[in-house]
């Protein structure tokens, strides 16, 4: 099977290449070879290549920036992806796109299932839930896979800052009243390559089990940080309100989305966001700048 995978150097797609196989061709290619934004160069690509399937792991993910630049977080996450999907579509290739749970407001004391009511409260929600409208559009057959707090051993994410600002300052001030489920990307990476294979149309979510404030999720980096050597002592971990932390862009107090569906479908492992943590820490290469005296 051939993939053709956007975004190449981001999170998802090197997790997404480290899944090829003798039965499974992965074809990663970033702005450089393949500018989601060029309708014409979209469709020349999937035209030459010929995939089986593509995932669409490019986005304009710079939430805050976003506010300050909309025509080109539209331009990559709506127009982009609806570019993908029309060439999918002509070319005869399944497509798997990736959104996010900022298309949701945030307002639910449950977790979100994939067919409620959406609402983003923030530019890069909004380019992401209209990329998701012209997907279905242009490719009804498609799967979306909403996902969130994503993070590697490797890029940039939440995790890695984290522990680089721990080992430097010795303490962080966290927001605890933002509450989610973080996810590591190899099991994001393998949910794409499953509804890909299995040609699963539809919108799914899917996250790590488990649910999370930024402030839990600081804590846990903190204890699988020291405990695999990474931090030579203990930091300090702080709670702070959204109020006391001000950003351009509002983001969602609870995001937590519904994967009952997902999971049941997919059959793929279900892993507490605590474990995926902690192998994903694991696989971090001790470093001299990660640690405090």
């Amino acid at each position: 099977m051939r993939i053709l995978v956007t975004g190449a150097g981001g999170q998802l797609a090197g997790a997404l290449t480290r899944l090829a196989s003798p039965d499974r061709e992965i074809h990663a290619v970033g702005v450089d070879r393949l500018d989601i934004t060029d309708a014409g160069a979209v469709d020349r690509a999937v035209a030459a290549m010929r995939p089986d399937a593509i995932v669409n792991a490019a986005a304009y993910t710079a939430v805050d920036k976003a506010e300050s630049e909309p025509e080109l977080a539209r331009a990559v996450n709506a127009d982009g992806a609806g570019h993908l999907a029309r060439a999918a579509t002509r070319h005869g290739a399944f497509l798997v796109h990736v959104s996010t749970d900022f298309v949701f407001a945030g307002d639910h004391g449950r977790p979100y299932r994939p067919d409620d009511e959406t609402g983003p409260v923030s530019v890069y929600g909004r380019t992401k839930l209209e990329g998701e409208r012209l997907v279905r559009d242009e490719a009804p057959a498609a799967a979306t896979i909403r996902t969130a707090w994503v993070y590697a051993a490797s890029g940039r994410n939440f995790l890695l800052t984290m522990l680089r600002l721990m080992g430097e300052r010795g303490s962080v001030r966290v927001v605890a009243d933002q509450v989610g489920s973080p996810t590591a990307v190899d099991g994001l990476a393998a949910a794409c390559l499953r509804a890909a294979e299995g040609r699963l149309s539809g919108t799914w979510h899917w996250t790590d089990a488990g649910i999370a404030s930024w402030y839990d999720f600081a804590v846990a980096i903190a204890e699988e940080g020291l405990a695999a050597g990474l931090l030579r002592s203990r930091p300090e971990v702080a709670p702070i309100r959204t109020e006391d932390f001000p950003t351009p862009a509002i983001r969602p107090a609870y995001s937590v989305l519904d994967k009952t569906a997902t999971w049941a479908t997919f059959g793929l492992p279900v892993r507490h966001w605590r474990d995926g943590l902690r192998e994903t820490i694991r696989s971090i290469p001790r470093a001299p700048t990660a640690t405090h005296p």
